[in-house]
């Protein structure tokens, strides 16, 4: 098959990365703390003479690392006297959008926007340049309709969209199981219905469908209502990690302000340390940043098991990313995308070294 039509067929199928946000207009809304931490030290030097650094981010957990850096002003210290500005956004194309237009240099984003924004733009538009997250996805069910894993048969489970991360996973899972599902339409052994998550909840409730295999914190609010957790995808993977959350940065901005994207990095992985080590307080930070954003926090019994069941890593977790889209490719969602040089990860595993920390491999998706 041409090219073209490979990518059409990716953007057909390739939805963004539907996590449950927070906050967002037009491509983004600013996000501001009103912290010292934000603010531009007096007389520090510009790091590549630029006034500021645009990053983009959604208000999720699974963006923890970027919330928690905003909240503790990592970012803002590693780019010195350049102002480092954010947007918060409810989707994958439009933050993919922003930063093909310039609107935004570096993103935390999802894999399937991720693989979509490169495709789209035969791999000219952006690089994935860290990780940040992985796991965070469960099957949650309605315990009255179903006790085991073969009471998935036959019914109503939710996904966020069709072609979308947890979309593909789940018929993955399915075919797996050795039962038959209509990928486009979601007919068959099991009832695929794509559903929006910020819908989801309300549509357990009404009986409309009987789970869902949703990103956190989704399934929490899910288990909030009475759901119980059945699966958590993160144990059908080696070493239970895949990636759900990663770091890019626009080729032209890469390839202009490397000094800037390095500080971005060193930041990150700074931040991803702190998650690490004080789990508690970087809970609280990334609950406090959704705040801000949103004015609104999530509530104990959803922000605790959510954040639990997510894993904060420097590593993209590459050979999952190509393991995600491969399991889009056997599904008949997607043509066998082109992904070779979506990763550049020179200045991670750089930062990485000077942290004396281990480097991190492409799983040969790396630009030459």
């Amino acid at each position: 098959m041409p090219a073209s039509n490979v990518v059409r067929r990716t953007l057909a199928v390739l939805a963004a990365f539907p996590l449950l946000t927070l906050a967002a207009c037009g491509y983004g809304s600013r996000a501001d703390d009103g912290s010292s931490a934000q603010k531009v030290a007096a007389g520090a030097e510009k790091t590549d003479g630029l006034d500021s650094v645009k990053i983009g981010y959604f208000g999720n957990l699974t963006h923890a690392t970027a919330l928690v850096g905003v909240n503790k002003g990592y970012f803002q210290k590693a780019l010195g006297g350049t102002e480092a500005k954010y947007q918060v956004f409810n989707a994958g194309p439009s933050e993919i959008e922003a930063l093909n237009s310039g609107s935004i240099d570096i993103g935390w984003i999802g894999p399937s926007p991720a693989i979509n924004g490169y495709t789209k733009s035969d791999g000219k538009s952006l690089r994935i340049i860290g990780g940040s997250a992985s796991g965070g996805v469960k099957l949650v069910v309605n315990p009255k309709k179903i006790r085991t894993l073969a009471d998935v048969k036959g019914k109503k489970i939710a996904t966020p969209q069709l072609g979308n991360t947890q979309d593909v996973a789940f018929l993955n899972w399915i075919a797996e199981q050795g039962w038959k599902v209509d990928a486009e339409s979601g007919k068959g052994d099991v009832s695929v219905v794509r559903t929006d998550n910020k819908v989801t909840p309300d549509a357990y409730k009404s009986g409309s469908v009987d789970g869902a295999w949703v990103p956190e914190p989704t399934a929490s609010k899910l288990v909030a209502e009475g759901a119980k957790v059945l699966l958590d995808e993160a144990s059908l993977w080696p070493g239970k990690k895949f990636v759900i959350t990663n770091l890019i940065v626009s080729q032209k901005f890469l390839a202009e302000h490397p000094k800037a994207v390095e500080a971005v990095l060193k930041a990150s992985v700074e931040t991803n340390a702190y998650i690490n080590a004080h789990p508690d307080e970087a809970k609280a930070a990334a609950n406090a940043q959704l705040k801000v954003d949103s004015g609104k926090e999530l509530p104990a019994d959803v922000l605790d098991p959510a954040w639990k069941s997510i894993r904060f890593t420097d590593d993209p977790l590459a050979s999952t990313l190509n393991t995600e889209a491969q399991h889009a490719v056997k599904a008949g969602l997607l043509e066998d995308p082109l992904l070779k040089g979506i990763y550049d990860l020179t200045l991670l595993n750089k930062v990485l070294k000077a942290e004396g920390e281990s480097t991190v491999g492409d799983a040969g998706l790396g630009a030459e």
